[in-house]
């Protein structure tokens, strides 16, 4: 679904350039669910932002999508355009120009499968920070999209909140989705990947198996191993 080959990007400021990826290769199959974790400054929002087509690559870099993508973004509230989620939901499928009848059927099966039909009808501004989250993703599914991208997913949710979105993926993907998560919490949802990749200050330093990756050191890339045990009060501290 996703073929990206030597993929580079350079942002400019004050003429200064601050390279954000260097010639990075990756291939998404349909139906995989990959993990992408990075340490903040790694490139993974970057690399989302270039594949939605947000963001240009730059020169000589490639990168081909054969579906459409949707992103959820960190701050999920950002992509609320209407007063409920029906109405921001509808606001895809009418812009795609469908027709009423085939608008209300795709809102009513998105709003079931995120759960949020009870509150279909509730001011969308006030769900919590999961809800927004899988409000986003409704919108996206109910314009049938087949990948869906997730940008730091778990940020600032409590521990409900956590729940309702890996519950989210996991339905994801049973209905066959690419899913593609960004993230620096790997301890939320590795288990539910396909594949773990990891960006380190712009370059991609692995590609493969999460239970391999599990076995190297990863607090060289600053990503803290999620095998880590906790038994006494004490260790409850990162250092």
């Amino acid at each position: 679904m996703i073929k990206i080959n030597n993929l580079s990007k350079t942002f400019y400021t004050s003429g200064e350039g601050k390279k954000a990826l260097s010639k990075i290769n990756l291939d998404v199959a349909e139906k995989e669910c990959v993990v992408i974790a990075g340490e903040n400054g790694s490139g993974k929002s970057v690399l989302l932002s270039i594949i939605a087509g947000l963001e240009d690559a730059d020169k000589g870099s490639s990168i081909q999508v054969k579906e459409k993508a949707g992103l959820v973004f960190q701050e999920a509230e950002t992509q609320i355009l209407g007063e409920t989620p029906r109405e921001d939901i509808g606001f895809g499928p009418k812009n795609l120009g469908w027709k009423k009848d085939k608008v209300e059927l795709a809102v009513e099966n998105a709003l079931k499968k995120t759960g949020l039909t009870e509150k279909k009808d509730y001011p969308a501004r006030l769900l919590s920070g999961g809800e927004k989250r899988k409000l986003a993703v409704a919108c996206l599914l109910a314009m049938d999209l087949p990948l869906i991208m997730l940008d730091e997913p778990f940020a600032n949710l409590d521990y409900s909140g956590v729940k309702q979105v890996t519950s989210l993926i996991k339905e994801l993907k049973k209905e066959g989705k690419t899913i593609i998560i960004c993230t620096h919490e790997i301890e939320k949802c590795l288990a539910l990947a396909d594949r773990f990749v990891v960006l380190y200050k712009g370059e991609k330093v692995y590609d493969g198996l999460p239970s391999k990756a599990l076995k190297t050191d990863l607090e060289k890339w600053n990503i803290r191993n999620p095998l880590t045990s906790y038994k006494e009060v004490k260790d409850l501290i990162w250092e």
